[in-house]
């Protein structure tokens, strides 16, 4: 227990330092150590502290990575849904017109119409995928970066333009693209002219 009588010392002083009315020492105490802020960078970073970010930074893109190869999915079924109901919408404008009691030229127009829809959801799935596929560039570029300082140079490979054919978002756009020109194909070879 402390002596009622012993006077109280700050929290600065070390416990056998003057307590009261001694001048603390000026000019001494030299100034804190700021890693990785002095003209040299990174040769006076604390290299636990780069470590560490660099490991959070890797599991960080790890993750946008896995996040993008998700996305393509989604797209896709995305585009199937939304072009499948679409697409249903143009049959049964063409099967029921004459039964709603719909001219030639408005069911033509609606199907038209139906399928400049499919187009616009094609066209933005698609350009979804390929901004996906952009950004999973940069991150794949960034990671090769970061390994090649911290574990080796060559760790990972960078991406390759070359293995375009390897990479399912070329399939998806493809099947995409086919689809809707399909499509309107379809609609315009044979349902457009039998419109009556």
């Amino acid at each position: 227990m402390a002596d009622p009588q012993e006077p109280c010392r700050s929290d600065r002083q070390e416990p056998g330092a003057a307590a009261l009315g001694a001048p603390e020492p000026q000019g001494t105490a030299e100034s804190p150590v700021r890693h990785g802020t002095s003209e040299d960078g990174a040769q006076n970073a604390d290299p636990d502290r780069v470590r560490e970010f660099a490991l959070e930074r890797y599991r960080y893109i790890l993750q946008q990575i896995h996040t993008l190869n998700e996305n393509v999915y989604r797209f896709l079924a995305l585009y199937q849904a939304l072009a499948t109901a679409v697409v249903g919408a143009t049959l049964a404008l063409f099967v029921g017109y004459k039964s709603w009691g719909l001219d030639a030229a408005t069911a033509r127009s609606g199907m038209i119409a139906l399928m400049s829809l499919n187009t616009v959801i094609a066209g933005f799935s698609v350009m979804l995928i390929i901004i996906g596929v952009i950004a999973w560039i940069d991150y794949r570029q960034e990671e090769c970066e970061l390994t090649d300082k911290i574990v080796h140079p060559g760790f990972r490979a960078k991406p390759k333009l070359g293995n375009l054919f390897r990479w399912y978002e070329t399939y998806i756009v493809a099947f995409i693209v086919t689809s809707t020109a399909f499509a309107w194909l379809g609609t315009v070879r044979l349902l457009l002219p039998t419109v009556k």
